[in-house]
């Protein structure tokens, strides 16, 4: 099902994000974890690509393996860099055929030691507007979503031309918005309003990760770069000792997130897995989102 009406059908979406594993092993426990969270009926899933689409191969293989084996809706992420347009466009059709539907359009990370404008081969998208433009122009039936960062994105410190180019990549065909993770919640609203304010009219879905250890949160702070991780946060973790009592401050900081969230009438709520179940599954639980009401169809 097309993600664009899941979101005009349901209340709010709910929706789970992994990441192809790099072992045999790895494979069967994320099955595992996925298969813990389908209770839980969730919108949509999505599968990430690594930096300069490095994990293109395992990405195709996971979201055809959902997409064959689950009920599941699957949201493939497609970035710009490392990849032609000849090839996008075979990936793209590969998707089409094997009946995958939504797509999420990504500029995405150049490799270590390579700058954005070499990460993109000659003939490719150099920004992710163009993708969206191209995914819309020849493969109208899929819906396409894009990435929006509330408390800015690292390679636009320019916060006036952060928003024009969401707007430039809403104006080429994007359906909806998924946000990098963030911790206070006031950045998203604030976010939120700024679109409003640009006429960005489309459906905006509130990213959140679960911190889970130490080492998640440090991990977290090395992957979103400018990631704002409040001072009452820093302060709960500090107290926790041992891994278990660091867990539960995290699930307890994020499920607060998306409660606030939900009452402020959020489109939806994407979690940023890390491919376990157990914080997605605490959190829904305690929302009381494990059969999540569907408003129509």
């Amino acid at each position: 099902m097309l993600i664009p009406d899941l979101l005009s059908k349901q209340d709010r979406t709910v929706s789970f994000e992994f990441f192809p594993p790099k072992t045999e092993a790895g494979w069967e426990e994320l099955f595992h974890n996925i298969t813990s969270l389908v209770p839980l009926q969730p919108s949509y899933v999505s599968v990430t690509y690594g930096a300069g689409g490095s994990t293109r191969t395992r990405t195709h293989d996971l979201v055809r393996r959902l997409q064959a084996e689950t009920d599941l809706t699957v949201a493939a992420h497609l970035t710009c860099v490392g990849a032609t347009r000849d090839e996008i466009g075979a990936i793209l059709a590969d998707y089409a055929e094997s009946g995958v539907e939504n797509i999420l359009a990504l500029r995405g990370d150049p490799p270590n030691g390579m700058s954005e404008a070499e990460a993109v081969p000659p003939g490719g998208f150099q920004y992710a507007a163009d993708l969206v433009a191209y995914v819309k122009r020849h493969f109208p039936r899929m819906g396409v979503g894009v990435a929006g960062f509330p408390e800015g994105h690292p390679a636009t410190p320019n916060r006036l031309r952060e928003i024009e180019h969401l707007k430039a990549k809403v104006e080429a065909g994007a359906d909806y918005i998924v946000t990098q993770l963030f911790f206070d919640n006031h950045d998203f609203y604030d976010f939120r309003e700024r679109c409003q304010l640009a006429g960005i009219k489309v459906p905006i879905i509130a990213g959140i990760m679960p911190i889970t250890s130490l080492k998640n949160l440090n991990r977290m702070a090395e992957m979103a770069a400018g990631a704002r991780f409040p001072a009452p946060l820093l302060r709960s973790l500090s107290w926790a000792e041992g891994k278990d009592y660091v867990r539960n401050v995290g699930i307890h900081w994020a499920t607060e997130q998306i409660r606030d969230l939900l009452h402020q009438g959020v489109a939806g709520i994407h979690l940023y897995t890390l491919n376990h179940s157990y914080a997605s599954m605490q959190i829904c639980e305690s929302l009381g989102l494990r059969s999540y009401q569907k408003i129509c169809g």
